[in-house]
């Protein structure tokens, strides 16, 4: 296995749940140019993308550990992705602070199950990414079903993107790319008939943040990430299950290098969360779910 743990967990002050891999090594980006700049415009940042060691020399400078992964999206987008292999082998260098996520393309069928299984065996990954609207997958669909049956079995979550997207954003028919793939509920059977797999709904879900809700707390298996947004504008419902029914379940995640750590948290430590919910939000849920403890 490529990636052994190597956190201090008592030494770190938080986990972020949700890092991007745009730029790999060799200075590829993970998407196509047009939807980088929409990106960058969706979110107002035009700062550089970093590759993986500065990601992890970024993180380590703030005793926080990171999920990092990259979307294989690449028969949606003709657009050949970062490598899962190079992120899980980056993250066992850095591996004080990086947290390994694979992602397979589930348009590809057999051909996903089996590169999930090298992976997950021969690099260590402790979950795997997906975003329906990026991939063009509807994840209820029966025809993924060995797919989640097999991350149920490795015992690794599934982190779906859900919600608006930044990428496409802007641009005539967003690129082709379809938000209702992302609907929340679509995931509601997938933890339905998948009830042993962790299943992680990145970001609050507008406009479907009362679908997201509704499903976290009827599915015990079913978290929910707060990525991609400023704490400042969380909806009000979102905070009150934060603070009380989901607040086992509720993960930090940035979005970086799109949204920076130090603005999310900046944000959050002005957000109306009790103090006994901070350090579960912050580092203590990803602990439990990602089995960072001995």
């Amino acid at each position: 296995m490529a990636y052994e743990l190597g956190l201090d967990l008592s030494a770190l002050d938080a986990i972020d749940t949700h890092v991007h891999i745009e730029v790999d090594d060799h200075g590829h980006n993970a998407l196509p140019q047009p939807l980088v700049d929409a990106a960058s415009k969706h979110f107002k940042t035009d700062g550089p993308r970093p590759d993986l060691d500065a990601v992890a020399a970024f993180y380590r400078e703030r005793r926080t550990a990171a999920v990092v992964f990259t979307v294989d999206a690449s028969r949606a987008l003709g657009h050949r992705p970062n490598s899962s292999e190079e992120i899980a082998l980056g993250a066992a260098r850095n591996n004080d602070v990086l947290i390994p996520f694979g992602s397979v393309d589930p348009t590809s069928g057999a051909e996903a199950l089996e590169r999930a299984k090298v992976l997950a065996g021969d690099f260590g990954v402790r979950g795997f990414k997906f975003h329906p609207t990026v991939q063009n997958f509807d994840p209820s669909d029966q025809a993924f079903h060995p797919l989640w049956a097999l991350l149920q079995d490795l015992g690794l979550p599934a982190l779906f993107h859900t919600g608006q997207t930044g990428i496409g954003s802007g641009l005539p028919g967003g690129f082709g790319l379809k938000l209702g793939l992302s609907n929340p509920m679509l995931l509601d059977s997938v933890a339905a008939d998948f009830p042993e797999l962790p299943i992680i709904m990145a970001h609050p879900s507008v406009p479907w943040q009362d679908e997201a809700l509704a499903v976290a707390t009827h599915k015990s298996n079913v978290w929910i990430d707060l990525s991609g947004w400023s704490p400042k504008y969380f909806p009000p419902e979102l905070v009150r299950h934060a603070n009380s029914l989901l607040q086992d379940r509720i993960l930090f995640g940035s979005d970086y290098p799109l949204i920076s750590p130090d603005r999310w948290r900046r944000d959050f430590d002005a957000l109306d969360i009790k103090e006994t919910v901070r350090p579960k939000i912050l580092k203590d849920n990803a602990v439990r779910l990602l089995g960072l403890a001995p």
